[in-house]
């Protein structure tokens, strides 16, 4: 009776799967970190004898035979809007595929907050860390260096960069949709953007609209900018700033569609027009551009196959495999109703 409880009571082994699933203790190894590696059948029956006896491996002596702790981090700005969903949720599936686990931190864009991030994931064994843009201190990006922790960066591209980067380019791709605003008559220019200190991303938004406008001629003094924290309240609010103005803008360019559909709610309630009175575009096609009304002309990013390759390419890294160092994904523009031409 004692020694049926206290089989009962010790915790399952590998080798308590194998007699169960009845395969070898090799097979059911082979299927817990390899598991494209095992036919469907036995791959069932393996895990079913997992679940039935309530077996968990022990990473932690994987780890230590193998240092490594098949864990990745991602370090992202915010977890408060749909921004950088997209792309996480394709990393962490491409992750999942390869047997990695996803240990995900927000830095609320604050520089410190996000360097302890980076220290307490190294702490705790991540294997490698996907983060968000370039602009930090050198000295962390050193002690990454020092810890063989291998990092790439994305929502950001630059060939000249000296880390491994999958990302689109900031500057270009909104320069393309200011020529377009241009293009439609355009020439007082307002801007809703998020802080650009220690942010690559607003910071060659912006420069993007400067350089469209200083192409087409139009002087700078022209443009109005607002500087606010991401959320749709905070996009209505800097929309009543701009438009309160004594040279109001006739487009409102705002650094994504979230603040975008924030300023157009506000619009409405001060009785403007969009885009009859106001044109409205964002930056990133998340799913409310759609959905909006009128719906939001903005810059496409293809978010999934960022996260996708980002997670291919550190997957790779730690593997010592031979992988592309840079990949730039391409955005395009997406014209819906809220931009319209404009005429003096």
């Amino acid at each position: 009776m004692e020694a049926d409880e206290s089989k009962r009571d010790r915790t399952p082994t590998l080798a308590d799967v194998a007699r169960q699933a009845k395969v070898s203790t090799a097979t059911v190894s082979r299927c817990l970190n390899s598991p494209d590696q095992v036919v469907a059948k036995t791959r069932t029956k393996v895990l079913e004898a997992v679940r039935k006896l309530g077996y968990a491996p022990n990473f932690n002596a994987r780890a230590l035979a193998a240092k490594r702790t098949n864990t990745i981090g991602a370090i992202i700005p915010t977890m408060e809007n749909a921004i950088f969903a997209r792309g996480l949720q394709a990393f962490q599936e491409e992750l999942g595929r390869n047997g990695t686990t996803l240990l995900v931190a927000s830095s609320s864009y604050q520089s410190g907050l996000e360097e302890e991030q980076i220290r307490t994931l190294v702490s705790r064994g991540a294997d490698a860390l996907l983060l968000i843009g370039y602009h930090r201190d050198p000295e962390i990006y050193e002690f990454l260096r020092r810890q063989g922790v291998p990092v790439v960066i994305a929502w950001v591209f630059d060939p000249k960069a000296k880390f491994p980067t999958v990302g689109f380019d900031n500057f270009s791709a909104m320069k393309a949709l200011a020529n377009k605003v241009i293009r439609l008559g355009h020439r007082r220019i307002g801007v809703i953007t998020g802080a650009t200190q220690d942010n690559d991303r607003s910071t060659e938004r912006l420069r993007g609209i400067r350089s469209a406008m200083t192409d087409a001629g139009i002087p700078e003094e022209t443009l109005s900018i607002a500087e606010t924290t991401y959320g749709i309240a905070e996009g209505g609010i800097a929309l009543e700033h701009l438009m309160s103005q004594p040279s109001r803008p006739s487009v409102v360019m705002c650094g994504n569609d979230v603040l975008a559909v924030g300023a157009i709610a506000k619009a409405k309630e001060l009785g403007i027009d969009i885009p009859r009175d106001l044109s409205v575009t964002g930056f990133d096609d998340l799913e409310i551009a759609k959905i909006s009304s009128p719906s939001l002309t903005t810059v496409h990013v293809p978010h999934r196959r960022m996260g996708k390759e980002a997670a291919r390419m550190l997957i790779n890294m730690v593997s010592k495999k031979e992988r592309q160092d840079k990949i730039l994904i391409e955005t395009s523009l997406e014209m819906r109703e809220s931009l319209a031409e404009y005429s003096e």
